[in-house]
């Protein structure tokens, strides 16, 4: 579900933002009084997330407004559809269509291009996973978005899960120094955590299971490399490490990929460089 604190603070900057002392241009052209009814085309067809956002938002400018979905959320629909009606006092709707459907557009999106990886790899047993590399402020939404579209969600922050990366290594004095820190800090605090272990070779793969690693995380690997690996691991002694691929996946090469065997795939551009949904507010 949706973290509805972290929803409505968000939206409350939005409205503050978009709204600031007030919408000069309803004032002044519409009645106090005026009701209206509305509805929320969709300009193309996408998957759905995001018409619990709507209607916080329509909440917070007026709980007079109500908007009723028109779809299910995690959804398909197509262009020319309704996806959501609205009816309330017309100032009211008006001071929030644009926030409510730059979210709506937004997480359409998301959950649409997640949509898109899912297909791809479908029958491989590899789960689509997104990354952190969300818009500032939006990561709840963007990552409730994926799961809409079919994908999984990675850790959510830095707070929920241990990732080894590059830097962390280089910083630490190696992988298996930096693993061999993590479990050590680990034990002390009797805490527990999915240990992930980025690696850009064969090597470091080797170095990162010998030293306790739940699970590898490929990074900008080839098919070939990583399909080495796959079978080297599902050969050893630890053959329930996990297996994440990374690093410049896209539609054109995500099938590839999931074929080596890998249990997961992230894909960053679920997020980072989604294209919004087409989505109007009309009023009857």
């Amino acid at each position: 579900m949706i973290d509805a604190v972290a929803l409505g603070r968000l939206i409350q900057i939005a409205l503050e933002e978009d709204v600031g002392s007030g919408d000069v241009t309803s004032d002044l052209t519409l009645d106090p009084q005026s009701e209206s009814e509305g509805i929320i085309l969709a300009r193309e067809g996408g998957i759905m997330a995001g018409l619990p956002a709507v209607d916080q938002v329509f909440f917070q400018v007026d709980p007079n407004v109500v908007v009723t979905p028109g779809v299910d959320e995690g959804e398909e629909f197509n262009a020319g559809g309704i996806v959501a009606n609205i009816a309330g006092p017309t100032r009211s709707i008006l001071v929030g269509e644009r926030v409510a459907l730059n979210l709506l557009q937004r997480l359409c999106g998301v959950a649409t291009e997640t949509s898109r990886y899912v297909k791809m790899v479908a029958g491989t047993g590899v789960t689509i996973l997104d990354t952190r590399k969300t818009t500032p402020g939006m990561r709840d939404l963007e990552k409730y978005a994926v799961r809409q579209g079919g994908g999984a969600n990675h850790r959510m922050g830095l707070y929920d899960g241990i990732l080894i990366k590059e830097n962390h290594a280089q910083a630490s004095g190696g992988i298996s120094e930096a693993l061999d820190r993590v479990h050590r800090g680990l034990a002390e605090t009797d805490s527990r955590y999915l240990i992930v272990a980025e690696v850009g070779d064969d090597a470091q793969a080797r170095e990162a299971v010998a030293a306790g690693a739940d699970r590898l995380l490929l990074d900008n690997m080839d098919p070939v490399a990583m399909a080495k690996i796959v079978k080297w691991i599902r050969d050893s002694d630890r053959p329930d490490v996990e297996l994440e691929a990374s690093g410049g996946m896209n539609l054109d090469n995500v099938k590839t990929v999931a074929e080596t065997g890998v249990d997961y795939i992230s894909v960053g551009a679920l997020t980072h460089s989604v294209k919004s949904i087409d989505l109007s507010l009309l009023l009857r």
